[in-house]
């Protein structure tokens, strides 16, 4: 497929009707019908740029030729992102609050967060012996929950967990939703909002002591680059931009879940707790199943890339999901293959799940190492810590709803503690 120099002009007056009914599949499906890895069509009422592929991500995280203020609609900022969050700022102002963030996310954090989501996986099975039945994403949710918290230094009983953890699901599971999904994620928005300022400005006040290399009191008493204390609110919205990312692990280890239960050939090399192993298979999983679906950026000035005039503020949209489908890059992507991974070199602009580019100075997540520590984990309790049986349900899942998970949650029963992890 190439890029031709007329580009390709979508069909209607506006498409939002068939982004909604199509879902992670509306570029590629556009791209496979054009013969094109670009495309003009018009969603919300104005003209967007619609882009996938390697070539395609390395021109859009060109943060010269692109810049995210501006690009995420409101709808998102009030409900997953929350307002003027660091996903919407560029520049100088962008690259100060990402250091905030990765010096977050380091190497011993993540190791932290691995550790905590283990003990509460254990922890947890004793409750699950003896239940009829256990939905797996729902479990998944809170107990990253409470460790995304416990890790935050984010005081969290036991009572609230279920709600909280309910509160961060809603909020990821209402950005690109209309209607009820809509109003309740932004309804989850303002309680955790609410809730995560309140405990800052406890902080603050010396009314909540809390360990000084916790998440929470950095964020609490970060400054800005004029010196000045990040507002309460802000501070919250980007505390909310550590935890929520946790919480939404829990669709990848469902996801993973259902690899393993599709793909029973390879539970035996995951028994013998082969770390490589383990890396491509979660790797293999964040490839394969759809997590975020695309993301958009607003042209910083005007420039011309395949003799197609780029307006400065247009808005581009790059498909993520599609991107780790390119049969230009990967052999047959539509078989779950692990080991597609072995000897593949990296590169920043074809492997995005989480987005692309350079995480220390663009617009990648950070979280990467976070969200590949918590799966390995979460893996080698499924294989390793326990055994259950899947009963017979619905593991389907839609590629027009985003985001999407498995229709059932992953229903799982007589779950017991294998043998050997018994005391």
């Amino acid at each position: 497929m190439l890029v031709n120099k007329c580009v390709a002009q979508d069909k209607g007056i506006d498409n939002t009707f068939d982004l909604l009914k199509e879902g992670y599949l509306f570029i590629s499906n556009r791209s496979k019908i054009y013969q094109v890895d670009m495309f003009e069509t018009h969603l919300l009422g104005q003209k967007v740029i619609c882009m996938t592929g390697e070539e395609a991500a390395r021109i859009f995280y060109n943060q010269e030729l692109f810049q995210r203020k501006g690009a995420a609609p409101n709808r998102v900022q009030e409900t997953l992102l929350g307002e003027n969050a660091i996903q919407t700022t560029d520049g100088e102002t962008h690259s100060y609050r990402k250091q905030l963030f990765i010096s977050l996310t380091n190497t011993l954090n993540e190791r932290r967060l691995s550790e905590l989501t283990m003990k509460n996986w254990e922890a947890s099975v004793y409750k699950w012996e003896d239940a009829e039945k256990v939905i797996l994403f729902d479990e998944a949710k809170e107990i990253l929950c409470k460790a995304a918290c416990q890790w935050a230094g984010v005081p969290l009983s036991q009572s609230e967990v279920k709600d909280r953890a309910e509160d961060f699901s809603a909020m990821i599971d209402s950005f690109a939703a209309i209607g009820p999904r809509h109003w309740k994620g932004r309804t989850a928005r303002n309680r955790i909002e609410a809730w995560i300022k309140d405990i800052i400005d406890e902080v603050r006040s010396s009314k909540l002591k809390v360990e000084e290399d916790s998440a929470l009191y950095t964020m609490a008493f970060h400054r800005e680059q004029d010196g000045c204390l990040m507002d309460s609110k802000m501070a919250a919205i980007e505390l909310i931009n550590l935890i929520r990312p946790i919480v939404a692990i829990s669709t990848f280890i469902t996801f993973s879940a259902l690899a393993l239960h599709e793909h029973s050939e390879c539970k035996n090399k995951l028994l013998l707790r082969d770390n490589s192993y383990y890396e491509m298979f979660v790797q293999e999983v964040r490839r394969y199943y759809p997590f975020a679906p695309f993301i958009g950026a607003r042209v910083r000035n005007d420039f011309s890339w395949h003799d197609y005039q780029f307006k400065q503020g247009m808005l581009v949209i790059l498909d993520l999901y599609g991107t780790n489908q390119d049969t230009r890059v990967w052999d047959n992507p539509d078989k779950f293959y692990p080991e597609r991974f072995k000897e593949r070199k990296n590169s920043l602009f074809d492997f995005i799940p989480q987005g692309g580019g350079n995480s220390s100075t663009g617009h990648r997540c950070p979280g990467e190492g976070i969200t590949v520590g918590i799966m390995k984990t979460s893996l080698d309790f499924l294989v390793n810590k326990i055994e259950y049986e899947v009963p017979k349900q619905d593991l389907s899942f839609s590629l027009a709803r985003i985001p999407t998970f498995p229709e059932s949650g992953f229903i799982m029963n007589n779950i017991r503690l294998k043998a050997e992890t018994q005391n």
